[in-house]
């Protein structure tokens, strides 16, 4: 049987436009290059959105502790008589690729059919810019927004947090956060296929073909961006490597959906167990011959909108919408 055999069908023509796209750059040697055919495919993601005149877009620009700007990207329902519950989301793009924007067509969802203030935050990339930088840039986006609560006219006591792959992991990494720093419980975190393991040991499904989206030579090259000089070392942060986290208690209802030819498969499995351990809902779907992203990639294919509702009802199952 040919590794393509194991692949949804559906889900073929994501990995065609990808391919088209000029995806597959060794990312150690062309991270230039995969920066640039990374934003062209934004760009025409983007091109194809439609903003209802019920919708409001706009960029608040944050100033952080460490002085340098912080964008927050924001959909927002018009004239809202109250205020609004937050759906606060996190890029994917292994740590070193990739933009707010690309959470565009989850935001603008979250705001247009759940009424929310959705909100994508554009942290600052490894390896120019290593841990804690990015996650502080997503943990002080969202102190922001509960700081001002009354003036951007939110409810900080409903706040869902999200993210996808690399965001997946630092929206993990933000749930740690909010619990041990914060006096504030969320309603909820999604996280879609995170990347969570630093050690990147754990065996890749033995049917999936290496050129499949994120391969572990990418993997490897993320985390070493990400974490700098901590790469390697025993005294990993918790924050920073969710997979090494023993202490999940205390943490919102989860999401976890995963590909079953995903590299992250084994990964989000143990977290999604720890989750259940620490006694926290958790809600842990595994889509048969679905690869990494495939819901983003070919976003038309049936099994990626049964994972896109999925989101969206959760999202509104948190909110007491469900």
């Amino acid at each position: 049987m040919s590794k393509s055999s194991y692949i949804d069908p559906d889900l073929i023509p994501g990995l065609e436009r990808l391919a088209q796209a000029g995806a597959g750059f060794d990312l150690s040697k062309d991270l230039d290059s995969a920066r640039r055919a990374s934003q062209a495919r934004d760009d025409a993601l983007i091109s194809q959105l439609q903003v209802p005149d019920t919708i409001v877009q706009e960029i608040i620009p944050v100033i952080s502790a460490g002085g340098h700007i912080i964008d927050l990207r924001i959909f927002r329902p018009l004239n809202a008589p109250h205020p609004l519950p937050v759906f606060y989301w996190i890029h994917g793009g292994g740590f070193v690729l990739g933009a707010a924007r690309q959470g565009d067509a989850f935001t603008l969802r979250a705001a247009a059919a759940l009424g929310m203030y959705a909100v994508s935050v554009e942290y600052r990339l490894a390896p120019e810019t290593p841990y804690p930088g990015p996650l502080e840039d997503c943990y002080e986006g969202l102190a922001h927004l509960i700081g001002n609560a009354d003036a951007l006219n939110v409810d900080a006591e409903k706040i869902i947090i999200g993210g996808v792959s690399a965001g997946g992991g630092l929206c993990a990494g933000l749930g740690l956060l909010v619990r041990d720093r914060m006096d504030v419980s969320l309603l909820g975190q999604i996280l879609l296929y995170p990347m969570l393991d630093d050690t990147n040991i754990a065996a890749a499904a033995p049917t999936l073909p290496d050129t499949l989206v994120w391969t572990r030579a990418a993997n490897l090259f993320g985390w070493q961006s990400y974490l700098g000089d901590l790469y390697g070392a025993d005294n990993v942060p918790v924050y920073a490597a969710p997979a090494r986290a023993y202490d999940l208690t205390g943490l919102p209802p989860t999401y976890l959906p995963v590909g079953d030819l995903d590299l992250f498969l084994d990964e989000n499995m143990a977290y999604a167990r720890k989750l259940m351990q620490a006694g926290v809902p958790t809600h842990f779907h595994v889509f048969p011959g679905a690869y990494h992203g495939f819901n983003g990639f070919a976003a038309e294919a049936p099994v990626s909108v049964a994972c896109n509702a999925e989101i969206f009802d959760f999202a509104a199952k948190c909110l007491g919408q469900a």
